[in-house]
């Protein structure tokens, strides 16, 4: 049965029906069917007290300080999307890399790194990159796959680099599951797990990752010089309208993210302020932006409380559902089900890791990262945890995986993002053609954790 629900909730998020309610729906069905078929005298292992949990399960969800964070975060992102920080710094960089072969996907990388550690939004940072940037990078002689393939996976640094909206959602899910790891190794004095340690052992990994890009970038050019050309540096000037000196466009691009990048994480690392704390200090960062940008009046915010509203309800809605699934998945004896089969696995942990990492890799294709976050994590991440796995190490290995779905065809959102902004000129196999390196580059970022796990945890240890 718990595999039966399992399947049954992916068919339905696969036929187009709203994740929160595909969630909520299959799992009251089944708790409807566990119930009817007891009360017929049909031996089903549905333990129907379980779901007594729900109403403090909900109560927890809307109570949760830690989850707090997530409106903040978002009300920074949609914040900085409209006060146009992204366009000064986009055409600062351009100007200074688009002279070197490959240097206008450099400033590509640069800037959504940057952007990723402002915003936390993958879709605002590949819609902005693919509307400021791709029209220079076709004219400028880009092969249309390089251009949209660099644009897509920049966009989703935002996934790895912290302050990540999916990393806030992933230590909320991990930190309970690995108090409920704990708890059932006998441990009645639980550690805990922060979104502060995910944020510090994600950032290694997300500077590993441009480096990765970059590189890329680098050797593409080499090889394949017709395919990232050398822009003329005067001719990009008078493109983009600036000739003077380049050093004053550069300091009004680079430093109002970097100083709000420095108010959030600095907060953090400095341990000053929660992440919670910090998001709020975000927000007010980014609101300051778009007022000294002059962006910031009624119309635009009403606009940004909105987006922000939309965005949060979404996510809560879908954490209410996932918790439903959860509770009935527990009841039908699913948890019980998946110990079992990861303890009967060859190689031990290791093969159990492999395995999650493998399902979490394929679900990628088809559904979203908070649907994995939210259905996948709870059932996988307990029994992974009592197999003694580092908790730091397994949210920053879930977190790079959940990278990759937004590159994976077909259902990356990254490339819906990128497709809906692209000129009809570039076809939508140049875009998948693309991204094929990064998420290459992506799974190596995995290998590389799974041999040298102190990537993610070295810096968390001596924070």
């Amino acid at each position: 049965m718990p595999l039966v629900l399992f399947a049954t909730v992916c068919a339905v998020l696969m036929l187009g029906y709203p994740v929160a309610l595909s969630l909520a729906g299959t799992a009251l069905a089944f708790a409807g069917l566990g119930l009817l078929l007891q009360s017929m005298g049909v031996a089903v292992p549905f333990e129907s007290r379980m779901m007594n949990a729900m109403p403090n399960r909900l109560y927890g969800i809307m109570t949760n300080q830690t989850l707090l964070a997530v409106p903040l975060f978002v009300l920074m992102g949609v914040l900085l999307e409209k006060s146009r920080v992204a366009e000064t710094l986009l055409d600062a960089m351009a100007m200074a890399f688009g002279g070197l072969r490959g240097g206008l996907g450099i400033s590509v990388v640069i800037v959504g790194m940057l952007l990723a550690a402002s915003t936390g939004i993958v879709g605002a940072t590949v819609v902005t990159m693919g509307l400021l940037s791709l029209p220079t990078m076709l004219k400028r002689g880009y092969s249309p796959a390089l251009a949209t393939g660099t644009i897509c996976a920049t966009g989703t640094l935002g996934q790895i680099i912290p302050p990540s909206i999916a990393l806030v959602l992933l230590g909320d899910v991990l930190s309970n599951a690995y108090q409920q790891a704990q708890l059932s190794m006998g441990v009645w004095s639980p550690k805990t797990l922060s979104i502060g340690d995910l944020f510090i052992g994600a950032l290694v990994p997300g500077l590993l990752l441009v480096v990765a890009y970059i590189t890329y970038l680098l050797i593409v050019a080499w090889l394949k010089p017709d395919a990232a050309p050398a822009a003329d540096r005067a001719a990009l000037k008078a493109e983009l309208g600036h000739t003077g000196s380049i050093l004053p466009l550069l300091l009004k691009g680079l430093l109002p993210p970097v100083l709000l990048i420095v108010a959030v994480l600095g907060s953090i690392l400095g341990g000053f302020a929660t992440p919670t704390e910090a998001s709020a200090v975000g927000a007010f960062g980014a609101l300051l932006l778009a007022a000294a940008n002059r962006r910031l009046n009624l119309v635009m915010l009403k606009e940004v409380l909105h987006s922000t509203a939309q965005v949060t309800s979404m996510v809560f809605l879908i954490l209410i559902g996932a918790t439903l699934f959860s509770l009935v998945f527990r009841a039908y004896g699913g948890e019980d089900l998946v110990t079992e089969l990861f303890e009967s696995m060859p190689g031990g942990v290791v093969g159990a890791t492999l395995v999650v990492m493998l399902v979490i890799f394929l679900l990628g294709f088809i559904l979203d990262f908070i649907e994995i976050t939210f259905v996948v994590v709870p059932i996988v991440g307990p029994v992974l945890l009592a197999m003694g796995i580092d908790p730091i190490w397994l949210g920053i290995m879930i977190a790079v995986n959940l990278q990759t779905s937004f590159l994976t065809p077909p259902f990356g959102f990254a490339l819906f993002y990128l497709r809906g902004v692209t000129p009809h000129s570039v076809p939508t196999s140049a875009i998948y053609k693309g991204v094929i390196p990064f998420i290459l580059l992506q799974l190596g970022m995995l290998l590389a954790l799974a041999f040298f796990p102190g990537i993610a945890t070295w810096l968390p240890s001596i924070m």
